[in-house]
């Protein structure tokens, strides 16, 4: 067993090397389907010509016995201007008939073969099987097949009767050269066949490694990712689905590394913020006299408001980190001009200010968070109120245009500095600071992040006088369900 986390990384790591890769499998697979449909093919080709042999092997004979029938019908022999009789038919018709290089033509005359052609037939028609194969046939006519030394012959009979005569034309077709050359062709096409096999299976081998690159490219740079460096990406090359597939894990990998550089961001601005409540905690609690009552009630009560400003602190903290989550808002159909009318009535008691309604936005519904809405325009109004004073106007709008819909706070204070106007919605970002602002700098952010996960933006404008806070965000509708129409719809 390995004890090391390094040492488990690389033992898990070689476990799940594959037996079989992906290239392998898809070379396999190609390798037999082309061999099945390469073997198909050959089974097809093989059967057509073997019935392409014996249908060849019939009309050669065929056309021997019409041949025959024709001279037996019409034939008249010279020497007498009769007729032929049986034997002198069968020894006219072998004369004149010259039969193919896998034929034989047998004159059988009586009880025994009497005229054949070719001579060296001669070997085949004395041998008993041949006499008893060919000796029904002679009588009753048809086909046989007999198996002889040279291979399979086909024996067909068109018998004659002459009075007390009788005989029959015998046409022997010798079929193992027509099978010998549909072999040797077969052989040919297996060969072909292999040859084909092979380049085929080369070529998918080299297809499927040149397209399986990219992934092979995605191991090894998710293997070289680490905690300290995210900015390895894939190679994008070609157009087709796994470019789509790398340019997808680059856009994820682009995320990743944006998230891990906000949380370690988040992390450090976290702890130095934290750092100074906690140095003033530990060095009261250090020099504390616990032995005089008034210094033990002045530290603790100091150290309850240190332990209140951390608690709003953390509780900060914990709303951005849960900004980035799915549940992070509650839609509902929601509508504006209410949703501002409703936080200008709360925010009256932020400060003694002159609290205006510059336009009460669009009445017709949205699909907005109306909490989470209200408290970024809360928090916009806590800090118009810290950056004004007693009698300064503070103004709330909405108005809806083709970017979205547009909430906004706007202020007559001293206003933002134009280098300060992106830094102030960071997180602990803060421009000028007035008198007794207790605040991290967390408020704007908060801001940003609601506007954000509303899929929308927050940021100030120019105005002609103080400061204009805008949360734009997209109009999202949801359309109203009518009570006659059925549900589901069937």
């Amino acid at each position: 067993m390995t004890r090391t986390t390094s040492g488990r990384t690389t033992t898990d790591a070689r476990a799940a090397q594959p037996l079989l890769t992906v290239r392998a499998r898809i070379a396999a697979t190609v390798a037999v389907l082309v061999a099945v449909a390469l073997g198909g093919a050959g089974l097809i080709v093989h059967l057509l010509e073997s019935q392409r042999v014996e249908a060849s092997v019939q009309r050669e004979v065929e056309q021997e016995l019409d041949e025959f029938q024709r001279l037996q019908a019409e034939g008249i022999d010279p020497e007498t201007g009769e007729p032929f009789v049986v034997d002198t038919l069968l020894e006219r018709f072998l004369q004149r008939n010259v039969p193919d290089d896998d034929e034989l033509l047998v004159g059988w005359v009586d009880d025994a073969p009497l005229y054949w052609f070719p001579a060296d037939g001669r070997a085949l028609i004395t041998t008993p099987e041949f006499l008893d194969a060919a000796a029904p046939l002679v009588r009753d006519g048809g086909s046989t097949r007999l198996d002889t030394p040279d291979g399979e012959v086909r024996i067909t009979a068109q018998p004659v009767r002459q009075g007390e005569r009788s005989g029959a034309l015998l046409v022997v077709a010798y079929l193992e050269e027509d099978r010998a050359e549909l072999a040797d062709t077969m052989r040919t096409y297996a060969i072909v066949a292999a040859l084909a096999l092979l380049v085929v299976t080369g070529a998918a081998a080299w297809q499927s490694g040149r397209l399986l690159q990219p992934l092979r490219a995605l191991r090894a740079t998710a293997d070289e990712i680490s905690g300290s460096d995210l900015t390895r990406r894939i190679p994008e090359t070609g157009n087709d689905d796994i470019t789509a597939l790398t340019r997808t894990v680059n856009t994820m990998l682009d995320r990743l590394e944006s998230a891990f550089a906000d949380q370690r961001r988040f992390l450090d601005d976290a702890g130095h913020e934290l750092r100074t409540p906690l140095t003033v905690l530990r060095g009261h609690l250090e020099l504390l006299d616990t032995g005089t009552p008034a210094e033990v009630a002045e530290t603790r009560d100091l150290l309850l408001d240190e332990v209140d400003r951390m608690s709003r602190l953390v509780a900060d903290l914990i709303l951005l980190a849960k900004s980035s989550r799915p549940d992070f808002l509650d839609l509902a159909e929601v509508r504006p001009d209410e949703l501002v009318t409703t936080v200008l009535a709360k925010a009256r008691a932020l400060g003694d200010r002159a609290w205006t309604l510059d336009v009460p936005g669009p009445a017709d519904p949205l699909v907005l968070d109306e909490q989470r809405l209200t408290q970024a325009l809360l928090a916009l109004a806590d800090n118009a109120v810290k950056h004004t004073r007693a009698g300064d106007e503070i103004g709330f709008g909405a108005d809806l245009d083709a970017g979205g819909v547009r909430f906004w706070v706007r202020d007559t204070g001293p206003g933002i500095a134009p280098a300060d106007r992106e830094r102030i919605f960071e997180r602990f970002g803060r421009a000028h600071v007035p008198d007794g602002d207790e605040g991290f700098g967390l408020g704007l952010s908060i801001v940003a992040a609601i506007a954000a996960s509303h899929g929308g933006s927050a940021a100030v404008v120019p105005d002609d006088v103080g400061a204009r806070f805008v949360i734009t965000v997209p109009v999202l509708r949801r359309a109203p369900r009518h009570e006659e129409d059925p549900w589901p719809a069937s």
